[in-house]
């Protein structure tokens, strides 16, 4: 079955590694990709001021089932990201961490990995805060993302239903 993914990452230091991720899935059969804009485009949008960013990422969010957030060395902090996850979990999304800051970047760099922790990405039924560390983080590089990448999708939407 066709899903539509949302790609969430911090925009400056991840892109390149983000174009892999998503390249490697847009590739693959049964798929669709949200949440990727080049940088013209986004330059244009973010110019336009906040309100405009969020009205693109509530578009791109629609009718998205999944949100993978692609974990650089800053990502969880980028306010941006923030508001994907929030409103990603706010709509039912599943959502997937992976570390793609062993991938190298355009000028053949890696980086360091962000803190998965005390990312609160909302409240469940209880009223309980919700923190991303909660939710499957996987390894693009140690966990062969390329491969895997479809599984750990299915295996989100199968387990993660609120």
């Amino acid at each position: 079955m066709a899903r539509k993914v949302f790609f969430s990452f911090h925009y400056d230091n991840d892109v390149w590694r983000a174009m892999n991720v998503r390249n490697s899935w847009v590739t693959k059969p049964d798929t669709e990709s949200a949440g990727y804009i080049d940088h013209a485009d986004f330059e244009k949008i973010l110019r336009q001021g906040e309100q405009a960013v969020k009205r693109w990422i509530d578009d791109q969010l629609f009718g998205s089932s999944v949100t993978i957030v692609l974990l650089g060395a800053e990502t969880l902090q980028r306010p941006f990201v923030k508001y994907e996850l929030e409103k990603s979990y706010a709509r039912g999304n599943a959502i997937i961490g992976i570390f793609v800051n062993k991938l190298k970047n355009a000028a053949g760099e890696t980086s360091s990995a962000c803190s998965i922790y005390g990312c609160p990405v909302g409240k469940n039924a209880s009223g309980d805060v919700v923190n991303f560390s909660s939710f499957p983080i996987y390894d693009w590089v140690d966990n062969n993302g390329y491969t895997n990448l479809g599984s750990w999708v299915e295996l989100a939407i199968n387990t993660q239903k609120r």
